[in-house]
């Protein structure tokens, strides 16, 4: 059962990452050390499709909801984003895997796009407490994350395994729901 929307605002528009649209992220995802930090491998036009059908499979299983990210000042496709590890019992979601091109790096754009998400999450589908995971090298997510009025709950140390070897640690944010309503 999908629960997929198209978000926007002014700045952005996120609608539903499919096996159609994800081509318009190709030249994107093959920019150097575009996801140095994370697991994911979309560098080629096949990993990338891979790495959509795998979201698409857990959307599927109701623990994902995948977006292509369009940024309406340059009018042009910027990235992907989700909200996975979806646990409808405990009303607890993540939203991570978030790549965006560097050329969009820095402009707004992601506040514009994680407000949108936490509006969603915890107004629309009724979340109750929205986690981030993030590098704990990558400082620049880690201070966006923390702007959005994130707390640092812990870290896991030596916790996911990279593309190069490297074992990460990983800082795990949180934000709840009153804190959201109370900091809107």
């Amino acid at each position: 059962m999908s629960i997929s929307s198209i978000l926007q605002d002014s700045r952005v528009k996120l609608s539903p990452l499919n096996l159609s649209n994800y081509k318009e992220l190709i030249a994107i995802a093959s920019q150097d050390k575009l996801v140095q930090y994370s697991p994911s491998d979309i560098k080629t036009p096949a990993s990338l499709k891979n790495y959509v059908e795998i979201a698409l499979q857990q959307e599927e299983n109701g623990t994902s909801i995948p977006y292509i990210i369009y940024d309406k000042k340059l009018n042009k496709y910027a990235g992907s984003t989700r909200f996975m590890n979806i646990n409808h019992k405990n009303k607890v979601l993540h939203i991570g895997s978030t790549w965006i091109g560097k050329e969009f790096q820095g402009t707004g754009l992601n506040t514009h796009m994680k407000k949108l998400m936490l509006e969603y999450a915890f107004e629309t589908l009724g979340f109750e407490k929205v986690e981030f995971r993030v590098d704990e090298r990558n400082v620049v997510s880690r201070k966006a994350v923390e702007k959005l009025g994130c707390t640092l709950e812990g870290i896991l140390r030596k916790d996911v395994y990279l593309l190069d070897g490297f074992k990460r640690n990983t800082c795990c944010y949180r934000l709840l729901k009153e804190e959201w309503s109370a900091n809107k």
